[in-house]
């Protein structure tokens, strides 16, 4: 059995100055999304859907390729069962005839592919359907965050409540902003990669609240920041170790497993790190910032009535 040495660290002494990066960053964040706007995907805005199969399996990066080259800058290709049938996602165009994107869209293929092309199915995606899907998944990601405020109301102190919600609420908003610089498509991948991290973060969060509750009831002595500091340090293997795994996954899905799941893998990538992060200079600073004490935490003692007489 493998025994990892106490580490001693202390991340509390400059939990102020990593709270003010924090704000900083999450600001900027909020800056970008607004100012500059998320670029979201065809999921979220409408367009063309085409279904074709090939006589022969077809690398997706030449139909991508053959595509952008002839005019269809935003099209997206993914396989669909197998490496022959290929859905083509098509960006909708303002001054352009939705009907005849499917056949335009077919030409292309014909024109540079090596065997044969068939035309399986042509459906068009509105706008009114993609405005749609950004209202759900908006409206997902607040009942998250209130069913996140509830459980954790239910489970821990108010002070640590707070403490979580916000630090789910900074790896949500850090990761969008990571979106709007860069300006990578925002698509319904993204989004359930947002409602993971939500679950990630928060589980990662109550790991070091448990040990900070019973750090609190156990230890007689030391402040609240070194009692927090000593439950940090006594969950961080547990969290390297985690993090590390998940990062190792991440990775390789993000280099190995293709564009369609790229942004995906990506918008977890940067979450796991804030979240693996914020469980300590976010959720943890917070609740000392609140004034989190050992009167708080102890456990409440039921009064003995005396039935004798």
């Amino acid at each position: 059995m493998l025994h990892f040495k106490q580490t001693n660290i202390n991340f509390m002494g400059k939990r102020h100055w990593w709270m003010a990066l924090s704000v900083t960053l999450v600001i900027l964040s909020i800056v970008a999304i607004v100012t500059r706007g998320l670029n979201f995907g065809i999921d979220f805005t409408g367009g063309t859907v085409v279904e074709v199969h090939y006589s022969q399996p077809m690398a997706l990066s030449s139909v991508r390729a053959n595509l952008h080259a002839h005019g269809f800058k935003d099209a997206e290709a993914t396989n669909i069962g197998n490496a022959q049938d290929v859905m083509i996602r098509v960006a909708p165009h303002p001054h352009e005839n939705r009907s005849k994107i499917g056949d335009q869209v077919l030409s292309v293929l014909k024109q540079t592919s090596q065997g044969k092309v068939a035309l399986r199915k042509v459906e068009f995606v509105g706008p009114v359907v993609g405005k749609e899907l950004r209202q759900d998944g908006s409206l997902a990601l607040l009942y998250t965050m209130i069913a996140i405020l509830i459980y954790v109301a239910f489970r821990f102190e108010y002070r640590l409540a707070i403490g979580a919600v916000i630090a789910s609420i900074h790896d949500v908003v850090v990761t969008l902003g990571v979106f709007a610089v860069t300006q990578l498509e925002f698509n319904l991948t993204v989004l359930a990669a947002l409602l993971a991290l939500l679950g990630y973060s928060l589980n990662d969060t109550i790991v070091v609240y448990d040990r900070i509750r019973e750090n609190f009831r156990r230890m007689r002595k030391g402040t609240p920041a070194e009692v927090v500091n000593t439950a940090v340090n006594q969950t961080l293997s547990r969290t390297v170790i985690t993090s590390l795994t998940v990062v190792l996954v991440l990775l390789s899905l993000f280099f190995l497993g293709g564009a369609v799941i790229h942004n995906f893998s990506l918008a977890l990538l940067v979450g796991v790190v804030f979240g693996t992060y914020s469980s300590v200079y976010i959720a943890s600073s917070l609740a000392l910032l609140l004034g989190i004490s050992k009167a708080d935490l102890m456990p409440v003692k039921k009064e003995e009535i005396d039935d004798r007489p």
